[in-house]
C-alpha cells in the first residue's frame, strides 16, 4: 500500500505539462513504470492522480455495485466522468488533458498535494483559499472523524 506525504508547488507550461516532484518520484519508484490515473475530485475543484494499482484497487469497490440500481449507475458515471490514463514523458512530467484542466481552474502556479495513496492538483490559489478557509476548524474535524480511532480512549470527553 503506497502513503505519500508532502505538498510541492509547481509550474505547468502552456500545454498542460507539470513535472512530478522529485520527492513523489522517489516515493512512487515502484509504480512509476505502470502509470497513472488522473481524475477529477468528487467534493473540490481539483484533480486526483492515482498510482493505477490504487486505482485499480479502488474500482474493485466501485464494480460491485449494483447496475440495476438508477442512482449506482449514475455515480460510476459521474465516478468515472473525464478519468485518463497518463504516464511520465521523459522528462518526468504529466500531461493534464485540457479539459482537466478547465474543471480544476489550473493556471500556471499549481500545487501536489499527497493524500495518502494519491496526489492532488490543485491551482495554487485555489490550494492556498481552500486551506486557509478550512485551517480554522480542524481541530474539530480531527476529532470527529479520527477521536474514536483509538479504542484506549473516548470522545466523549465532554
Amino acid at each position: 500500500m503506497i502513503s505519500l506525504f508532502g505538498v510541492y508547488e509547481c509550474s505547468a507550461d502552456a500545454k498542460g505539462r507539470v513535472m512530478l516532484p522529485g520527492a513523489f518520484q522517489k516515493q512512487l519508484t515502484e509504480v512509476l513504470k505502470k502509470g497513472f490515473v488522473i481524475k477529477r475530485s468528487i467534493f473540490s475543484k481539483s484533480l486526483e492522480l492515482y498510482p493505477m494499482g490504487t486505482w485499480h484497487e479502488m474500482v474493485k469497490d466501485v464494480n460491485k455495485l449494483n447496475r440495476f440500481v438508477k442512482k449506482n449507475v449514475e455515480f460510476i458515471r459521474m465516478f468515472n466522468y473525464g478519468v485518463k490514463a497518463l504516464e511520465l514523458d521523459d522528462s518526468s512530467r504529466i500531461l493534464i488533458p485540457k479539459d482537466l484542466v478547465q474543471f480544476a481552474g489550473i493556471k500556471k502556479d499549481v500545487v501536489l498535494a499527497a493524500a495518502t495513496d494519491r496526489i492532488e492538483l490543485w491551482d495554487r490559489r485555489a490550494y492556498e483559499k481552500f486551506v486557509k478557509e478550512n485551517s480554522a476548524d480542524f481541530d474539530k474535524l480531527a476529532e470527529d472523524v479520527m477521536g474514536g480511532v483509538n479504542s484506549n480512549t473516548s470522545n466523549d470527553t465532554k
